[in-house]
């Protein structure tokens, strides 16, 4: 070997001391995950990436998609696959949306007017959550045409028909329904972490800013952090916090209450929960557009199924009457090529690009995004189909789910290689 092409193999790559060079060092989701954690306290990180309970349904999730098996096709021309779709009156350049999520503030200063441009940047939606940092009005001001509200019904339905009214002046073009919360569920990392929001500065607090300055400083800098969407109705510009989170939320919900959203509603309505082959009928009757299946990511009820083995007889109940969307535990881009071929319409993820954020702030979503984009579609090639409608089309063929999970263990081990 010459000299010359020895250089070349030893060359050091470019690289920087900002946080781009971490996010280009990030090659999939245990990296970003890896990073989010050096990047953020404890108590915050695990506040991300905790479930509640013994966390059972949070690794359930993921030990679904390891039961994927697929079996492709070959000899096809896959050199162009077309990943875009359409869903509810909206073009998507790939089947992927951004779930919503509470205290994005928290995870970085940029909060969820980040993840908004980040979004329409990638052509996909962004559901904002009713316990986001930034108000549904400000966030619409980024631009983003396809925007969705996820709503918790409150006991204050006086409240909760003021932000369905709010959504819809603000040009948001699906309301989402959030069905599994009746009540808070218990996230035994955050009691452990003694770990409040806002951050208090407890010893605890105080010690940790030693060690994550960059972090305390940015959150210090920052907005402060509420729950922008809920000011108290008897008290002007008094807003509430998730300390009192719970007893905002109503646990004697029904589907009458469905019926009147869906008449306050003039745009696409969907309901997120997890829902079963009953219950995605009685949707239909209660005249919703979609159905988001959902554990809550693990968040809310431990032991629960997991929505991939609730996707195939959703689809079979549902027929074409309805979209369904998916979340809980989608990690690679081949969680949404199995999901999709398996039934469903959309696939949605929320920590990968919590992680990013913390790492990176919109470029880090984006980040995020595009490596799941990008796995879609080698997927996609190696399963020898060339559309979304074709791998809908043969799925039956091409995914199988085993009894038990594949083998995995991640090629950085625990820490990643970031």
């Amino acid at each position: 070997m010459r000299m010359r092409e020895i250089r070349e193999l030893v060359r050091p790559r470019a690289s920087g001391l900002g946080r781009t060079s971490v996010l280009d060092r990030c090659h999939d989701m245990d990296d970003l995950r890896t990073a989010a954690r050096r990047r953020l306290p404890r108590a915050v990180f695990d506040y991300v990436d905790g479930g509640a309970d013994e966390e059972i349904t949070l690794a359930a999730n993921r030990d679904a998609f390891r039961r994927v098996c697929f079996s492709p096709r070959v000899l096809r021309d896959v050199s162009a696959p077309d990943l875009s779709t359409r869903l509810f009156g909206a073009d998507l350049r790939s089947p992927l949306g951004l779930a919503p999520t509470g205290y994005t503030r928290m995870i970085h200063p940029d909060a969820e007017p980040a993840v908004a441009r980040a979004a329409a940047a990638r052509g996909l939606p962004y559901t904002l959550s009713t316990v986001a940092t930034t108000a549904l009005e400000d966030v619409a001001e980024t631009g983003h045409t396809n925007l969705w509200f996820q709503l918790y019904v409150l006991k204050d339905r006086a409240l909760t028909y003021a932000l369905v009214s709010r959504a819809e002046a603000a040009g948001f073009h699906v309301l989402e329904v959030a069905l599994d919360t009746a009540v808070a569920g218990h996230r035994t990392r955050d009691a452990r972490n003694g770990f409040t929001i806002p951050p208090r500065l407890a010893l605890r607090t105080v010690l940790d800013i030693g060690t994550r300055p960059g972090y305390w400083t940015s959150v210090l800098r920052g907005a402060p952090l509420t729950l922008a969407n809920l000011q108290a109705s008897d008290s002007p510009g008094q807003r509430a916090t998730v300390a009192a989170l719970n007893d905002l939320f109503d646990p004697a919900v029904t589907w009458d209450d469905i019926a009147e959203l869906r008449a306050r509603w003039p745009g696409a309505l969907i309901l997120k929960g997890p829902l079963g082959p009953a219950d995605v009928r009685r949707a239909i009757e209660a005249g919703a557009d979609g159905v988001h299946l959902s554990n809550h990511g693990g968040r809310q009820l431990d032991r629960c199924v997991s929505p991939l083995d609730l996707l195939r007889p959703a689809r079979e109940a549902a027929g074409d009457r309805l979209a369904l969307v998916l979340d809980s535990g989608v990690r690679h881009g081949a969680d949404i090529a199995a999901a999709l071929a398996l039934g469903a319409d959309l696939c949605m993820i929320g920590r990968p690009y919590l992680y990013g954020a913390a790492v990176g702030g919109r470029a880090g979503v984006e980040r995020a995004v595009d490596l799941l984009v990008a796995q879609l579609r080698r997927t996609v090639q190696l399963l020898g189909v060339t559309d979304l409608t074709e791998l809908r089309k043969h799925g039956p063929e091409l995914v199988a789910l085993t009894p038990s999970p594949l083998p995995h263990r991640p090629a950085g081990g625990e820490d990643g290689h970031v």
